[in-house]
């Protein structure tokens, strides 16, 4: 499988990364090993993990995503062989993460949970640590297509980023972590960690992971720019949209088992017209002569500015599609009839 280079980094990764959210939750930690072996001998290097998985998050399996991750690594020996990325929390009011109390992008929460990472996954390293959302009042996603609350709240007591990125320049070079990188970050604030990085607080972020998928194409109105000027490696999560661009949502059906009919955690992907346009992006697929899984993985794997697309599943066969993806032509004929539909219905799931 190809690989591309993270930002200014070091590090080369398969243009697939495999994600692991569902690993605790809806996997059992033999069904994650078993993806986790079948992805890496297709090739892929690069896994996808945060302190704050399985989803949905709960204190009872907080952080037993990483542990299955550790054990995989442990037993097959191969840690050198794998680029491993997860994530610290930004503000949350939940307290399981820093034993009863809430946490911040601040030194010690920052510390203590870069520790607890490297402990689950038993490694002296983590090539990738990101920051999973901002610590400042922003819309989740950070991205939305209209403008909410004027002038945005703000918290007394936010950390400044220049605070935080220090953080991070002592991680690195204490050697706990290699590269840094943000998510669900705004063009505003990607600009921030950047600019702090150039006067010398702390290291450039190399990475941003932020939803990108047919039916939310924000990160192409000002991030693309942002990102391409600067070195910044888009790690794209949530290609078919929390499922709804695979098509079995399609007409309101909800599956037994599926991720919407276990959770309902799809509000995202539920707005006004969306179900109109994930079902119009479902059938062009189709006329295509592809599933809407294997289309919608492949638009986002072939985007010129996608340095790796981040895929998940709950089956072996759904993972199988989902790294079919990688070997898609991706032709000048599907992006004029997806850019048509987008033309038209522009990013109802932001």
């Amino acid at each position: 499988m190809q690989q591309r280079r993270i930002g200014r980094t070091d590090l080369h990764v398969s243009k697939i990364c495999l994600g692991t959210m569902t690993w605790g939750q809806q996997n059992t930690e033999a069904e994650g090993h078993a993806q986790m072996d079948l992805a890496f001998e297709r090739g892929v290097n690069f896994l996808d993990t945060a302190e704050l998985y399985p989803i949905p998050p709960k204190p009872e399996t907080q952080g037993r995503t990483e542990t299955f991750i550790g054990n995989w690594m442990k037993a097959r020996r191969n840690r050198a062989d794998v680029i491993v990325a997860s994530k610290v929390v930004g503000r949350t009011a939940n307290d399981w993460f820093r034993g009863g109390r809430p946490s911040k992008l601040v030194r010690t929460d920052i510390f203590d949970a870069v520790e607890k990472s490297l402990a689950r996954l038993q490694t002296d390293y983590i090539d990738l640590y990101q920051i999973h959302f901002p610590e400042r009042q922003i819309p989740w996603g950070s991205n939305p297509t209209r403008v909410g609350n004027w002038p945005a709240p703000r918290d007394e007591d936010e950390t400044p980023v220049a605070e935080t990125l220090a953080v991070f320049a002592e991680l690195v070079t204490a050697g706990k972590i290699r590269h840094f990188g943000l998510s669900n970050e705004s063009s505003w604030g990607v600009m921030r960690f950047v600019a702090e990085s150039d006067r010398g607080v702390g290291p450039r972020v190399a990475s941003l992971q932020n939803a990108y998928n047919l039916v939310n194409r924000t990160f192409e109105v000002n991030l693309a720019e942002v990102c391409g000027r600067e070195e910044v490696s888009l790690l794209p999560y949530s290609p078919l949209a929390q499922g709804y661009l695979t098509g079995k949502y399609d007409h309101g059906a909800r599956p037994e088992g599926s991720r919407s009919q276990l959770f309902n955690r799809g509000q995202r992907y539920e707005t006004p017209n969306a179900a109109e346009v994930q079902l119009e992006y479902n059938e062009l697929a189709r006329s295509f002569g592809l599933e809407p899984a294997l289309f919608a993985n492949a638009f986002v794997t072939s985007r010129p500015f996608v340095t790796s697309n981040i895929i998940g599943a709950t089956s072996i066969p759904q993972l199988n599609m989902a790294l079919d993806a990688a070997e898609v032509h991706w032709t000048g004929e599907m992006q004029q009839a997806v850019d048509a539909i987008h033309q038209r219905t522009g990013n109802p799931c932001p």
